[in-house]
């Protein structure tokens, strides 16, 4: 079969594997649809934490079952994503109902080798389908779970005023899982392409571009002085974090998404005065996968219009790198196989 490797920073290569043969509680998969993550986007560029080389990237899959043993719940030709954080189910964590940050994780794409191949066999434990919804539609879950996670991380209360930093892929699914939640939504980012998506095509109404350098006086005018009592980081910037303490509400709780390599650092008296609450957000469950099911079954969620890119396998490596710049006004890029 032939796969993407990314063989250190900024280089790829396709080789030739040997396919993936069948063992008891795994399946294999035919990969049909690839979405492109923030987390692929930075091993590219070598700015991925917990991340060695070379690995085959991918873990936002569509995808078809090409081969399982008896299984009560799936057959060959069943449409599927995975919940692509493979877990010990022993440790405290997972003994703990947290599977999404055991203390041996194996996260696709990230420890092991990923979903850039033409067959992929995974555990069938981490296997998801859904009545009706296309290969690119699946492909996307697992990236609004993440912002669905730290959504419910957050416990949002109804009308509470919460700003989401960061308008990427992972920043919308989050957008719109605040919403449902009943939250009044703020976006926050410093490409007014990004934001001009988010109000033209999710609606919101709350914008603050943060390259103007005034945003605690908007987020000051739209709360009436409150500040937000929510702010949810999905830039994994360290200076975007480090800011968006000055911007939290008393009472307020600050969950982290979006990570990076460096320290955070904040002022201690300011934070502590708030009687602040922060909190990181890894991954997410299969709770957090069905509440996405859910919400794109009752279109709640329409994800198909993140995609601005779409490109065959065979044109990745010509084209990844030019998704870094900004030039490109990429949102989401899918790839077909």
């Amino acid at each position: 079969m032939k796969t993407l490797v990314c063989k250190e920073p900024g280089e790829f290569e396709y080789r030739t594997a040997s396919d993936p043969v069948l063992t008891p509680g795994h399946a294999i998969l035919r990969i049909r649809k690839v979405g492109v993550c923030g987390t692929d986007l930075h091993a590219f560029e070598g700015t991925q934490p917990y991340f060695e080389y070379p690995r085959i990237l991918g873990h936002e899959l569509g995808a078809e079952i090409l081969e399982i043993g008896d299984n009560p719940d799936f057959r060959s030709g069943d449409a599927v994503t995975i919940i692509p954080y493979f877990n010990c189910g022993h440790c405290i964590a997972c003994r703990s109902g947290k599977p999404n940050c055991c203390v041996q994780l194996k996260v696709c794409g990230v420890h092991i080798d990923g979903g850039m191949v033409e067959y992929l066999s995974v555990p069938v434990s981490s296997l998801v389908k859904s009545e009706g919804l296309g290969f690119e539609a699946l492909a996307l879950v697992e990236p609004l779970a993440i912002g669905a996670h730290g959504v419910r991380r957050a416990a949002i209360g109804k009308n509470e005023f919460v700003l989401v930093v960061g308008a990427g892929p992972i920043g919308l699914g989050t957008i719109e899982f605040a919403r449902i939640a009943g939250a009044k939504v703020i976006v926050a980012d410093i490409n007014d392409g990004r934001l001009n998506f988010c109000r033209d095509t999710l609606g919101v109404e709350y914008l603050v571009n943060s390259a103007l350098g005034n945003t605690h006086e908007q987020l000051s005018a739209i709360t009436r002085g409150d500040m937000p009592s929510v702010i949810i980081d999905a830039t994994g910037s360290r200076q975007a974090i480090n800011q968006s303490f000055e911007y939290l509400a008393h009472g307020g709780r600050y969950v982290l998404i979006g990570l990076q390599k460096a320290d955070i650092t904040f002022s201690h008296p300011e934070f502590h005065k708030r009687e602040a609450t922060l909190m990181s957000s890894r991954n997410a469950t299969r709770n957090d996968f069905d509440h996405v099911l859910q919400a794109l079954e009752n279109k709640l969620v329409s994800p198909l219009s993140y995609i601005t890119h779409r490109v065959n396998f065979d044109e990745v490596a010509s084209n990844f790198a030019g998704w870094l710049s900004p030039e490109s006004h990429i949102i989401k890029a899918m790839i077909s196989l």
